[in-house]
């Protein structure tokens, strides 16, 4: 499989966004596989800013750090991305950083800036640069003039046609330098690639919530969970639904409690600065049993920490979270399709059981893009609600543990929700036989959850002697390692479901070796297979730097370890 790697880089509003959002457009509908990731920093104006494009001729969804040509947008982008550079790295970038490079790195100079000036205006320097990226894979040019014409049709018909026109200039650019410098970057063409459709984490969390029947969104704003919200508040309209932007977390958690108990289906999109603040509010949802579903999604901490990085730091927080014991469920999608499908099962669940749920993902995953298949829809939401009658008991001691859950005005029955220890009616009770019979029925429900919850994904070699253990959104980069290395004998279990825990004994102990794979400092998964399973993992592979495990990475950490 034929596969390059694009790094653009540049100052926060020089438009390495516009630039990169051409590029990957025209070659995805040129056939093209993508895969697209960036890393930023928390500033409005100025730092050092990348993007990383994957173009390859199959589906790619692992994060390597390889750059095979690097773009710089500015100066010190270069010295930014040494580690990354390599003797086979690319530079295409104005004359005046040469010097960066260094004698020892291919260096082409492309004099963009002057070609805006002479086409009449500087800012068609990205259209220029998008042209001419284009043009190394062979993209369609009528593709590429078409997008860019439609990009800038609201700015008049004239700008429209000049950044057409500059993006052709950058075309034959490109096809200028590949000539002259003898280079070529030839990716095979994929024709079932048109009929899939590019999204990222954060669209596909927001679309899962709408698919799972969410009419109610509450949030305060906080990297990177906000770029949901954003979505959301684009769609609520022509989708009609509430969105909400509350004076604080609080106020956001408690709103979509109450918009579960009137009978609709809320949703909180929350980082984890955000959801320390939520704890009260998930212990009411648990002692209320009024359904809660939350997304977190990771940063770096404690406190701000790295608001703009990733990490998979905040497991114990959501594992924990609330005062008392009440039953949870955690998600982890390990990739785009699995946070649409899981956000959607979360709504179902959260309804069904009458417990939050919460869906991990990361800056990462969020931030993330490719080419995916188009997701299923769901014909029909199935609500989990009662019509009560007159000897309606809201918490009646059931031995599933589930009481029927009624809403306000469906039926003759009365509603009480209360957050104090209650009895079968929602009374506040202080009765000792009552208040642990309260707390056993509530907890029944996790034995119901232990046999749905979702089993591992193994991947490798079936006579394994390393197993790794991974969650979240580092699979496709521990798959891609572990099928590269399948005569080594190393396979993987991967966690999309973190709580309740599924039982892979029989997995640990056919291993020699098992190593943990995180982004946290301690390793939390690590840990809540040590207390749920009493199999302890001595070995662990652990990034807390706020940057993504890759390829390079985890090869790297077990070449040390002796796997492989």
């Amino acid at each position: 499989m034929a596969t390059f790697n694009v790094v653009l880089g540049g100052a926060a509003g020089q438009g390495v966004n516009t630039t990169e959002e051409m590029l990957t457009k025209v070659l995805k509908q040129s056939g093209f596989h993508i895969f697209a990731t960036k890393e930023y920093m928390s500033r409005v104006r100025g730092g050092i800013n990348t993007t990383t494009i994957r173009i390859s001729s199959e589906p790619l969804r692992s994060y390597s750090e390889t750059i095979d040509i690097l773009v710089p947008f500015t100066s010190g982008v270069i010295n930014w991305c040494r580690e990354r550079i390599s003797e086979s790295t690319v530079i295409l970038g104005e004359e005046n950083f040469r010097d960066e490079a260094g004698d020892d790195i291919t260096f082409i100079p492309v004099n963009a800036e002057k070609m805006a000036k002479e086409l009449g205006n500087k800012l068609f320097i990205n259209t220029i640069l998008s042209g001419l990226l284009c043009s190394l894979f062979k993209a369609d040019k009528k593709i590429l003039t078409k997008l860019v014409q439609t990009k800038f049709e609201d700015k008049g018909e004239n700008l429209s046609q000049e950044n057409s026109d500059a993006a052709l200039e950058g075309y034959k650019e490109g096809e200028k330098i590949c000539k002259e410098y003898n280079l070529a970057f030839d990716v095979d063409q994929d024709a079932s690639v048109g009929e899939t459709i590019v999204l990222n984490g954060a669209e596909a969390v927001s679309l899962g919530a709408l698919n799972g029947g969410c009419n109610f969104v509450s949030f305060y704003p906080m990297s990177p969970a906000t770029t949901v919200a954003v979505d959301l508040v684009n769609m609520a309209e022509e989708m009609e639904i509430i969105v909400e932007q509350f004076e604080d977390e609080i106020a956001a958690v408690n709103a979509s409690i109450g918009a579960w108990f009137g009978g609709g289906r809320g949703f909180v999109t929350t980082s984890g600065g955000g959801f320390a603040l939520m704890c009260e509010g998930m212990s009411l949802a648990g002692m209320a049993e009024i359904p809660l579903v939350i997304h977190l999604a990771q940063r770096p901490g404690p406190a701000t920490g790295l608001p703009t990085r990733t990490a998979q730091g905040d497991l114990n927080l959501a594992l924990y979270a609330g005062h008392g014991d009440f039953p949870r469920i955690l998600f982890a999608p390990s990739n785009i399709s699995e946070a649409y499908s899981l956000t959607t099962q979360s709504f179902d669940l959260a309804d069904k059981y009458q417990i939050p749920v919460i869906i991990l993902t990361d800056e990462y995953l969020v931030d993330t893009y490719y080419n995916v298949d188009r997701p299923n829809v769901s014909e029909k939401i199935n609500h989990h609600i009662v019509e009560m009658d007159k000897k309606y008991k809201r918490y009646v001691l059931s031995e599933s543990g589930i009481s029927p859950r009624g809403v306000p005005g469906y039926g003759d029955g009365i509603l009480i929700a209360n957050g104090n220890e209650h009895d079968e009616y929602g009374d506040t009770t202080e009765e000792a036989g009552l208040t642990v019979a309260m707390q056993d029925k509530r907890m029944k429900k996790l034995d119901i959850l232990k046999k749905e919850t979702l089993q591992p994904r193994f991947c490798g070699n079936e006579n394994y002697d390393v197993l790794l253990i991974s969650w979240g959104s580092t699979f496709d980069t521990v798959k891609n390692i572990v099928e590269r290395y399948n005569h080594k004998k190393l396979a993987m279990l991967h966690f999309s479901q973190i709580y309740p825990l599924a039982d892979i004994s029989a997995y640990l102990k056919r291993a020699e070796t098992v190593i943990a794979v995180e982004q946290n400092m301690t390793g939390q998964f690590a840990e809540l297979i040590q207390k749920e399973l009493c199999f302890k993992i001595d070995k662990r592979i652990l990034k807390y730097d706020g940057r993504q495990i890759s390829e390079e990475f985890l090869e790297k950490e077990l070449s040390e370890k002796g796997v492989l």
